[in-house]
């Protein structure tokens, strides 16, 4: 079934997203060439984290971690280093990213940081794997293509989640995760231009797949190709709006394609 974005858009094609059920009318037909287009031929595949290969806090709600970290800063007697939206906000990175824009490369941040860190890794235990990326993980692999982890989560909690699921041999060495320097966190290309230069590769072969407006801007910077991943309407109407113009709801669809055109 095709399930076009909130609201009344008149776009044209690409701005229906694909679906593992897309039926052959000729709009769908033409964003199925599009995604066709996109994956066929790439031979480094770059995957954002949360989002694309699990749900990071399907057990342990990020809003909770945030409170969490900002609690902590209360209790150092330091909540006035956070704006009211920014206290409130329910991404930990938002309260982490905060902190460090007022004292960058500071001892708190080091400590700030370390607590994310933990409460990611804690978090792998009730991770929710995203449907069929871990198929499509492997079926990249076995047809040669060299895949990657450009992420703001820590290194540690990507390296942890991938080896529980069988899938580190996948991608070692090649897991770029949360730097000390937070300024080069997404959407700077930071992660993803280490990723192309330990692979040698040409950013025209690559692919960024993620699930974020910050991602999106981060590939663009970079000069790769980029695939959008949307759990939800919200998610896709973000995308839409930063500009990405292949985004999928299942990653069956890019399976499917990759499979179809092996």
């Amino acid at each position: 079934m095709v399930r076009r974005p909130l609201g009344n858009h008149h776009d044209g094609p690409d701005t229906l997203l694909v679906t593992p059920e897309t039926t052959h009318t000729e709009p769908v037909t033409a964003e199925t060439e599009n995604l066709r287009k996109l994956i066929v031929g790439v031979r480094f595949v770059l995957f954002d984290f949360d989002g694309p290969i699990c749900g990071l806090f399907a057990g342990l709600k990020a809003e909770q971690i945030a409170r969490e970290l900002v609690e902590w800063l209360e209790q150092q007697g330091l909540s006035g280093l956070l704006t009211d939206e920014e206290r409130k906000h329910p991404d930990p990175q938002v309260v982490l990213r905060a902190v460090s824009s007022r004292h960058p490369g500071s001892d708190l941040v080091t400590e700030l940081e370390a607590r994310l860190t933990e409460h990611e890794l804690e978090a792998i235990a009730k991770a929710m794997p995203t449907a069929y990326a871990d198929p499509l993980i492997r079926t990249w692999r076995a047809l040669g293509c060299r895949l990657a982890v450009a992420s703001n989560n820590s290194a540690r909690t990507v390296t942890a989640y991938l080896d529980d699921r069988g899938l580190l041999d996948c991608f070692t060495p090649h897991i770029y995760g949360r730097t000390s320097d937070l300024e080069r966190l997404k959407p700077h290309p930071h992660a993803l231009n280490r990723a192309l230069i330990a692979m040698g590769a040409e950013p025209a072969a690559a692919l960024m797949i993620g699930d974020s407006p910050m991602d999106y801007q981060a590939a663009q910077r970079a000069g790769v190709h980029f695939l959008g991943y949307a759990r939800n309407d919200e998610t896709f109407s973000r995308l839409r709006g930063a500009g990405a113009k292949v985004v999928v709801d299942s990653l069956l669809a890019v399976l499917t394609a990759l499979r179809c055109h092996a």
